[in-house]
């Protein structure tokens, strides 16, 4: 019974490996091109090579929930979409994140969280002075730390007027 139970926490483990590199994968694309990827994008293009994929095996496989998805050709294939070597979804390599989504993730962070700033500055009229100071001051030391965030956050993605970001 022992084994069962650390073969569900390796599976676990896996999934959540799975999950948090799609998420960064899409957090890039976000950076990017300022808009988020959709389902349908990524089905699309899937299609286009043959390879089919359920709205639910999507949220779940980003999620980290449901089975393992271990299919090499889809994650292969997911891969490509993003531009990165397979390497990064089978699991086959313990190295560092492929430098495009390394760099961009610092990016991704201070572009968030300036974007907070920007947002907590809107709507935050009701707040004590002393809570409003501690957010900014908390906000503008992360973006001290990335300055390019700040600038980049001046002007908000397409539809998202109004929206919270999304948490870092």
């Amino acid at each position: 019974m022992g084994d069962e139970g650390e073969a569900t926490s390796v599976d676990q483990s896996a999934q959540s490996v799975l999950a948090r590199r799609l998420n960064l994968l899409m957090d890039v694309v976000v950076a990017e091109r300022g808009t988020p990827v959709t389902f349908r994008e990524v089905q699309d293009q899937l299609a286009a090579q043959g390879i089919s994929l359920s709205r639910a095996r999507w949220f779940y496989m980003k999620d980290g929930t449901g089975r393992l998805v271990s299919d090499r050709r889809l994650l292969s294939a997911i891969c490509e979409i993003f531009g990165v070597d397979p390497a990064y979804l089978l699991g086959e390599s313990d190295s560092e994140l492929p430098q495009r989504i390394d760099s961009q993730l610092e990016f991704v962070k201070s572009l968030r969280a300036a974007r907070v700033k920007s947002f907590a500055a809107r709507t935050l009229g009701d707040v004590s002075p002393e809570t409003l100071r501690a957010i900014t001051e908390y906000l503008n030391r992360d973006i001290q730390l990335h300055p390019e965030g700040e600038q980049a956050a001046a002007i908000p993605p397409a539809g998202s007027e109004g929206e919270l970001p999304a948490a870092p």
